[in-house]
């Protein structure tokens, strides 16, 4: 913590211009340059340097996104993007994670196959507030476009450094889950700002792209909801992809609906809270650092992030029950959003369900405190394995948890203090001899503000441990060299920010699968 209080690297960060933005009717006089795509391109368009600590945040995230990546190499939706992007050869395209360096294919192709591996485990980077993300589905595009352009590392740098300012001031400002509608939408305009930027591309471009890629990627939070499939990993891969096109067009001389937050018939008036509703979302002012990237945290644990202060809580929890069978029931006071989103608020009994998919598991809270309490430890394979979740002991378990929304959780769930946020709760567990024990944790060991916050040696041992009988140790410690020196990589460099898998790792579908391409 610093002196003023909040998590280191958030230190000396001014507070955001705040952006009112609300819908015009047609004949109402709204000039382009107050609309809010407009204000983001001139965010992506600022030629502020990024600072070191960024930078450094920039490259434990390549790290991270690397290391779920390739721990997701031989999961059948990756196998399914990867066969997809292979169909989509182009000499001095963009790589394929796991597939050689020197095999390229078209970018957009390329970020849709990265994308999904990156998403498919759901242990990558987040940020929370009014709404979700995982601002590390920025880096995917935004890379496959920087090899694909021949850029070097200085705009791969500069072009994530945006992706991950404009997410997390949309994410900051708009809440789009309370309508139902996927935070995917909020990735598709930074995705398109953070690609301008790392092609230098004017303010008029960037800002047609920018709409463009919102009105292309709205779509509903089914993907998140009941029997959850492997649609929550293509969709911000899907994202990513829409926006490397938009881009594409608009470089083109193309337009876009416009203006597609303010318009009576656009995003506030017919998807958002209606012609009456009123947004602020902050942005940084003209010379301000993008430093956005500092506030968000990653995963130490493969699950949704909601529940990585409730994981850790329960190792340390579980250790005072010595019979699972003697525990009355459990319950969780914890936000709104995790109550009505992982918890038993949700009202998806497939979150109950122990043959539920893996994508379902990972949003049940009851059922990871279940094993988190039992197991003491939490693995992205073996906490999910079908016989792990059929466990009879666990299931009995699992049916006695609930959770309950706390409106002091939820308040500090919306703390405008980074210092203050928490996403964790209070654990009540009741036993049969009437005892209750109780304890609560406010944000997980990895976070900023944790016990144990994540630093460049948690981030490369998370890579080494996934990677560990997938990529030869000599892979493992080419790539890890290549990307701590991201910021001296020539254009030609780039293509080794990729990582390759033996070629007899590699799955690839049968031919029953083959598919259209």
């Amino acid at each position: 913590m610093t002196a003023e209080g909040l998590p280191e690297g958030v230190k000396g960060k001014k507070l955001l211009q705040q952006h009112k933005i609300r819908t015009y009717a047609s004949a109402e006089d709204l000039p382009v340059t107050g609309q809010l795509a407009w204000k983001i391109s001139e965010v992506a368009t600022d030629p502020v340097e990024v600072e070191p600590d960024v930078t450094d945040m920039i490259i434990n995230r390549m790290i991270d996104n690397a290391a779920v990546a390739v721990a997701s190499l031989n999961r059948h939706p990756v196998i399914a993007a990867r066969a997809q992007a292979l169909a989509h050869a182009r000499p001095g395209g963009a790589t394929v994670f796991g597939v050689p360096g020197d095999q390229r294919f078209h970018a957009e192709w390329a970020a849709w196959a990265n994308g999904t591996a990156v998403r498919e485990l759901d242990y990558h980077d987040t940020f929370l507030a009014a709404d979700y993300s995982h601002p590390g589905d920025n880096i995917p595009p935004i890379l496959a476009v920087a090899q694909q352009a021949g850029r070097d590392g200085n705009d791969l740098i500069r072009g994530i450094a945006t992706g991950y300012e404009i997410q997390i001031d949309l994410v900051k400002g708009i809440c789009l889950h309370e309508h139902r509608i996927d935070h995917i939408a909020h990735l598709g305009p930074s995705a398109a700002a953070g690609i301008g930027t790392l092609l230098n591309l004017d303010t008029e471009t960037i800002y047609q792209a920018v709409q463009q890629a919102l009105h292309v990627t709205i779509s509903t939070r089914q993907s998140r909801k009941g029997e959850i499939s492997s649609w929550k990993a293509y969709a911000p891969s899907h994202a990513g992809k829409l926006a490397i096109e938009a881009v594409d067009r608009c470089m083109r001389g193309e337009g876009a609906p416009s203006p597609i937050y303010e318009g009576e018939d656009s995003v506030i008036a017919r998807i958002l809270s209606g012609p009456d509703a009123e947004y602020s979302v902050p942005l940084p002012e003209p010379g301000e650092k993008k430093r956005a990237i500092l506030e968000s945290y990653t995963k130490e644990h493969s699950a949704e992030y909601q529940s990585q202060a409730i994981i850790d809580l329960a190792f340390k929890m579980g250790t005072r029950i010595s019979d699972w069978d003697q525990v009355a029931g459990i319950k969780l006071f914890t936000s709104h959003h995790t109550h009505y989103v992982i918890g038993t608020g949700a009202g998806d009994p497939q979150k109950m369900d122990p043959k539920a998919s893996r994508e379902t598991l990972d949003h049940s809270i009851m059922y990871i405190l279940a094993v988190a309490l039992q197991d003491g430890e939490w693995h992205h394979v073996r906490s999910y394995a079908p016989e792990r979740a059929g466990r009879e002991d666990t299931v009995r378990l699992w049916h006695k948890i609930s959770t309950e929304e706390d409106t002091e959780w939820t308040e500090r769930y919306h703390d405008p203090d980074p210092a203050k946020r928490a996403f964790g709760g209070r654990l009540e567990i009741t036993l049969a001899s009437g005892e209750v024990i109780t304890d609560e944790l406010a944000v997980a060991d990895a976070h900023p503000s944790g016990a144990k916050p994540f630093g460049r040696d948690d981030y490369i041992r998370k890579f080494r441990i996934l990677s560990d009988g997938v990529l030869h140790d000599a892979e493992v410690d080419r790539f890890l060299e290549r990307v701590q020196n991201l910021a001296d990589l020539k254009g030609d460099e780039l293509s080794g920010l990729n990582v390759e898998a033996p070629a007899d790792h590699l799955a690839r579908p049968g031919a029953d699968e083959k598919g259209i391409f």
